[in-house]
């Protein structure tokens, strides 16, 4: 039996692998793409913040854009054909209680990679996206096969707590907005 080698990745992290690997990372709003290639039996995992970046800059792959260009050179590098690749997305949860928020990130990033797989020709084997629960997300390079666990628990304790500090009241004291003049 040969050992796998694990590898964790986090925001703007990327991975692929010619030989069998376990990548795992830990997803709130952002969203992991795994890309497999099952004729090579190669495959890959990103982790992306947000769609895009400005505009000219040369981001980095924590933006959606540049962690699929990133992932599909990565894959191919390791012998994974274009062609034949197929996806599993995860991610996009809306973790925190943002309701007056304009901008819903997990949103935009369930959006985004939809559109950009669909344009890319690039099927959707499974996804596991949106909801309130933060995922661990577990992949294995070799098979494609992916393992989410939600972590409930650690959304709960997160809520309480902005709950408790939301209603305890502020402390009084000086404040000193301009001194002088």
């Amino acid at each position: 039996m040969s050992l796998e080698l694990t590898i964790s990745i986090s925001i703007g992290g990327v991975h692929a692998a010619a030989r069998p690997t376990l990548i795992k990372t830990l997803l709130g709003s952002c969203i992991a793409v795994c890309l497999y290639d099952p004729t090579q039996g190669v495959g890959g995992m990103n982790h992306f913040m947000l769609p895009r970046g400005d505009p000219g800059r040369n981001d980095g792959a924590q933006f959606g854009a540049h962690a699929m260009d990133l992932l599909i050179g990565a894959t191919m590098k390791v012998g994974g054909d274009r062609r034949r690749f197929v996806a599993k997305v995860f991610g996009g949860a809306s973790v925190l209680d943002l309701h007056d928020s304009v901008v819903d990130v997990a949103r935009m990033n369930i959006d985004f990679i939809g559109a950009y797989l669909r344009e890319e020709g690039i099927p959707v084997l499974n996804s596991d996206v949106g909801g309130r629960y933060p995922r661990q997300i577990r992949f294995h390079t070799g098979t494609g096969r992916a393992f989410v666990k939600r972590v409930i628990r650690a959304r709960d304790r997160l809520m309480a707590a902005d709950r408790a500090s939301a209603a305890r009241p502020l402390p009084y004291g000086s404040v000193t907005l301009f001194e002088g003049e």
